[in-house]
């Protein structure tokens, strides 16, 4: 059968999968778990291929167009991610032994927090086995499902994200090779330590610092004033810089973060909201989210933080019953310094992120002092001196 045979053959057997199911790349259900394997580059060095489990959440990756040509106009989370995979053979099979896992197909935005914590039991338990997991997910708010698992998986193996932004149906899709070269990131082991990142348009990002900057072009990832970690090109990977977790390699209680969900109660997690700052912002927003129950809330303020008089009243009034915030800028860049009793400064890190971090903060202390010192260490990693 052709490679569109298979596409048009994909297309109309076309299952919703809305549990969670673990399928191989030739269709037949998973045997018992294997011991766990070697790292990925001691596998290439014994001459076999690494193991990579791709987890398959939905989004325009796995779209389904009206035409081929319906670039924007498409019906994400349609296909199964073993029938993606499968298209990729025998040239991904070359690569690395690749097994797949259904964990949802829904767009990225869809997704609670309680998802998200599941997601990152899935990826751990996968990387008990295997060499590196690759996640699809949709774009738009993939930057997010990439620092939350920066954030809790616990094992120093790749972690790469991906996804398209155009559906796998139309002509001129990013969405194949996207995945194949996501597959090829995380079976070099080169990303090994760095935690997760994001693989779109041949570029390796950070998952801490890439950001969704156009709804519609294909080079729409990027880092803004750090840049990209590397590229995949074809077989070539070319890392020219890392991020500062992967000085602690070699030390696992230093490279790993607070965050373990092991400690996390699912059904405790605190409600962590945003409010943005603009001219003449009234405070109502945050008096409402206070009285709602809110534990956090992140403030995407002007210039280096700036909210109005009225929001700054609100707040110190949400302060006094409890409520923790982050300060950050809506400005894209730069940073926020200083803080103060119950405003803890959030530095570079986009409203976006900085929620994340304050509700896995949250979920493990109320403590305003250590929530602080979190968020200059592992909201804000740098490399040590020497």
């Amino acid at each position: 059968m052709t490679r569109n045979g298979r596409r048009l053959a994909s297309v109309t057997s076309l299952v919703l999968f809305t549990g969670m199911a673990v399928v191989s790349t030739g269709g037949a259900a998973q045997a018992a778990p294997e011991p766990p394997p070697t790292p990925a580059a001691a596998v290439a060095k014994q001459g076999g291929k690494p193991r990579i489990v791709v987890i398959g959440t939905g989004g325009t990756i796995s779209g389904v167009s009206d035409t081929r040509v319906s670039f924007q106009s498409y019906r994400s989370g349609q296909l199964r991610i073993s029938d993606m995979v499968g298209e990729l053979q025998p040239e991904i099979g070359q690569v690395a032994d690749v097994s797949t896992v259904q964990f949802g197909n829904k767009g990225s935005g869809g997704y609670t927090i309680k998802e998200y914590y599941d997601l990152t039991k899935a990826v751990d338990r996968e990387l008990e086995r295997a060499d590196g997991v690759v996640v699809t997910t949709g774009t738009d708010t993939m930057e997010e499902f990439g620092y939350w698992l920066d954030l809790t998986v616990r094992s120093r193996k790749p972690v790469v994200l991906t996804g398209s932004m155009r559906p796998w149906t139309v002509i001129g899709t990013d969405a194949p090779a996207n995945l194949y070269n996501a597959i090829t990131l995380a079976a070099s082991g080169r990303t090994e330590c760095n935690g997760a990142v994001i693989m779109l348009n041949d570029e390796i990002q950070a998952a801490r610092d890439v950001t969704k900057t156009n709804a519609l072009r294909m080079d729409t990832f990027q880092s803004r004033e750090v840049g990209v970690l590397g590229y995949v090109d074809e077989t070539r990977i070319r890392m020219l810089r890392s991020t500062p977790r992967a000085q602690y390699c070699e030390d696992a209680k230093k490279w790993a973060t607070p965050f373990d969900l092991k400690r996390v109660d699912r059904e405790k997690l605190p409600r962590v909201e945003i409010v943005y700052g603009y001219q003449e912002a009234g405070g109502e927003a945050i008096t409402a989210f206070a009285d709602a129950g809110v534990r956090g809330i992140v403030t995407a303020g002007t210039g280096s933080g700036g909210v109005s008089g009225a929001q700054s009243a609100a707040r110190a009034a949400a302060v006094a019953k409890g409520v923790t915030f982050v300060s950050t800028t809506r400005t894209g860049t730069g940073a926020v310094y200083g803080g103060s009793d119950g405003v803890v400064p959030g530095e570079d890190l986009l409203p976006q992120k900085a929620r994340l971090l304050l509700l896995l903060s949250l979920a493990r202390t109320s403590d305003r002092k250590t929530i602080g010192e979190w968020f200059a260490t592992y909201g804000v990693p740098q490399f040590s001196a020497g």
